[in-house]
């Protein structure tokens, strides 16, 4: 497949990709675009000029949830659509003024309006090490975590796009030999790689999605980075979990690749080990080759690559996640967000957190200019990136970076 738009062959943004997002240029509203190279096609002039079978309104509002909503039949005839138009010689969008718009004249904004975030913990390697970290090497598993994919509900409200800085967040803390905690800004600011998908169809109260039918109600995913503070978390997490050492930030990128775009990237997961439920049950390839990366750049230092990860790791798969979660009977709306868990493999460089890289602050992390890491400090960057290769075809997510700004006072 070819397409007459200028793209580089090492471009995130193919043909064959097309992800959906949310722009605006100079004090224009938010409005839905599709990414080509490094173009954006501007929905809303499209249908306006009667290229697209959906209503313009549905693209001039300033999240996608109302597209998503009408549903896979519709979303994914819009994106063939525009996928004809930039492959063909003669297309008509050639001839529609403003129709293509540069990436780097647009402004990215959240592409859905976030009602729910779900974050799991289903990378064997990292829960692995969290727990030889933190409890009995031996037995570093908890007794259920091979027998269900564990999670937590997130706070939505603190999910931001990618740019947006993170003020280092400030809580209670309990110093090493101390049994009373203080209050301070964090001093174990960390990075978590993950990946989320968004749910593309609701469900109602006490309805259940069976693991063969969740790609139907996954509209497509984005880089996810679940900002923790380690010490924070450690303080408060027994007996309920997560709480503010997560809640104060998570980030994502601004593009939605969608399923049909990954669908050549799929491959089968790990072996499943001691036999799971018959609800968590799959057949076939459900995990996706994507590899994936960070760097962390200083205030002075350029990007320095210090993970190479990749999703295909992840031993519980989104649609046992999306099982799980639904097999209670909660229900679950467009433009939730379900999050994948950090993403770490085997060997050290594949560690999908600085708790993991620096094991738990016990060894630096050399970056360049001698400055080294245990640990995230203030006006650092993190960057994280994915991509998936099979053949000629190549479909990637973008960026998702941010920056920490020192605590607010």
């Amino acid at each position: 497949m070819s397409t007459w738009v200028d793209v580089r062959h090492d471009s995130d943004f193919t043909i064959y990709n097309l992800p959906f997002g949310i722009f605006s240029v100079d004090e224009n509203e938010p409005r839905a675009g599709i990414a080509i190279g490094t173009q954006i096609v501007d929905l809303a002039i499209l249908a306006k000029a009667d290229l697209l079978d959906v209503g313009e309104h549905y693209f001039s509002k300033p999240f996608l949830n109302d597209f998503i909503g009408l549903g896979k039949q519709i979303t994914r005839k819009v994106r063939l659509d525009v996928q004809q138009l930039l492959s063909d010689e003669n297309s008509e969008l050639k001839n529609v003024s403003g129709a293509l718009v540069d990436q780097n004249k647009a402004k990215m904004h959240l592409p859905v309006s976030i009602g729910d975030y779900t974050d799991f913990y289903s990378s064997l390697e990292h829960a692995t090490n969290v727990g030889k970290m933190f409890r009995d090497p031996q037995n570093a598993l908890l007794p259920n975590w091979k027998h269900l994919p564990v999670g937590y509900h997130g706070r939505a409200s603190s999910i931001v796009v990618s740019g947006t800085p993170v003020y280092r967040p400030k809580g209670q803390v309990l110093p090493k030999g101390e049994k009373i905690p203080v209050f301070k800004p964090s001093g174990r600011l960390d990075f978590e790689l993950e990946m989320a998908f968004i749910i593309g169809k609701e469900t109602e109260l006490g309805e259940s999605i069976p693991v063969e039918k969740a790609h139907e109600h996954i509209f497509g995913m984005v880089l996810f980075n679940d900002w923790s503070a380690r010490d924070i978390q450690k303080w408060e997490y027994v007996p309920l979990g997560p709480f503010l050492g997560k809640s104060f930030a998570s980030s994502i990128s601004p593009w939605i690749v969608t399923l049909e775009a990954l669908e050549p990237f799929k491959v089968q997961g790990p072996k499943q080990d001691p036999e799971i439920l018959p609800y968590l049950k799959s057949s076939g390839p459900l995990n996706y080759d994507i590899h994936l990366e960070v760097s962390l750049a200083t205030d002075n230092s350029n990007p320095l690559t210090i993970c190479r990860s990749n999703f295909k790791y992840m031993y519980w798969n989104m649609a046992q996640q999306l099982a799980h979660h639904t097999v209670n009977g909660c229900n679950v709306k467009v433009g939730d967000m379900m999050a994948s868990g950090t993403i770490s493999g085997m060997d050290e460089t594949a560690y999908g957190s600085l708790l993991e890289l620096s094991w738990g602050g016990k060894k630096s992390i050399e970056l360049q200019q001698g400055e080294t890491r245990t640990f995230i400090e203030d006006n650092d960057t993190i960057s994280m990136k994915g991509y998936a290769i099979k053949n000629d075809i190549r479909v990637g997510f973008g960026e998702v970076s941010g920056t920490i700004l020192p605590a607010k006072k």
